[in-house]
């Protein structure tokens, strides 16, 4: 793994000297590598990441892992709202769902994995505290979407991948009472979930919604809907069991 320092001035100190203990992951969302790269650094976008991934696999170093980075934004995860404060923020270079959307190429999740391996290990963080910017933030983003390869970071031990058999035996054994249950157990890992049942016709999905698509695009990426079927709530309830 190559690493490139591309310091970025956006950044500050840590609430109360905390140590990180979740992992971000992003995409960038813009057109090209260089484009995510100056604007990470650029001081008036107040934007940055302590790394970000190019699609080569080179990793570049923006902010010490001791400071809080400028990644999450308005955010919430587990009842902590101060997401940037708690966490190591990696951006992977993508055109995002605005600029054609693609799959991550092998040397690029290799290089992901391998970071995000060592930041884990370091801080020591657990699985449900390994996220995706769209799982903080549901109503404001999409990323890193339904192409990244959760499963991957899974098999060697970073975030979580629920077994498909476990889930499936839940989904045949209690379906109604798994999709009454959707709320508290998307809350149980991590989820705000709103008093509002939001527009799953809404070009950005609000409320509930957002919530339940974030859920989705995260653990069942092949039907991102919107809506508490029975799979998705018995998918709820076995990632909660881990929580």
């Amino acid at each position: 793994m190559q690493i490139v320092e591309r310091p970025s001035p956006n950044h500050n100190a840590r609430p109360g000297g905390r140590a990180p203990d979740m992992l971000v992951l992003h995409y960038t969302g813009m057109r090209t590598a260089a484009e995510a790269l100056d604007r990470l650094c650029d001081p008036a976008a107040q934007v940055s990441a302590h790394y970000t991934v190019d699609e080569g696999g080179t990793v570049y170093a923006h902010v010490a892992e001791d400071r809080r980075a400028w990644h999450a934004g308005v955010a919430c995860w587990q009842g902590e709202t101060d997401v940037n404060g708690l966490s190591i923020g990696i951006e992977i270079v993508n055109p995002g769902h605005e600029f054609g959307y693609r799959s991550f190429p092998e040397a690029q999740m290799q290089a992901v994995l391998a970071l995000s391996q060592a930041v884990v290990e370091r801080y020591r963080i657990r699985p449900l505290r390994v996220v995706g910017h769209s799982d903080v933030a549901p109503e404001r983003k999409t990323d890193p979407g339904e192409l990244f390869d959760w499963p991957l970071l899974a098999a060697a031990g970073v975030g979580y991948w629920p077994d498909a058999r476990t889930v499936q035996a839940r989904l045949e054994a209690e379906p109604e009472a798994d999709r009454q249950s959707i709320g508290r157990n998307l809350e149980r890992i991590g989820y705000r979930w709103p008093a509002e049942p939001g527009d799953a016709g809404a070009a950005k999905p609000r409320g509930r919604t957002a919530v339940l698509a974030a859920f989705q695009r995260r653990f069942r990426p092949v039907s991102v809907t919107g809506t508490a079927d029975s799979e998705t709530a018995a998918l709820a309830a076995v990632v909660a069991a881990a929580a």
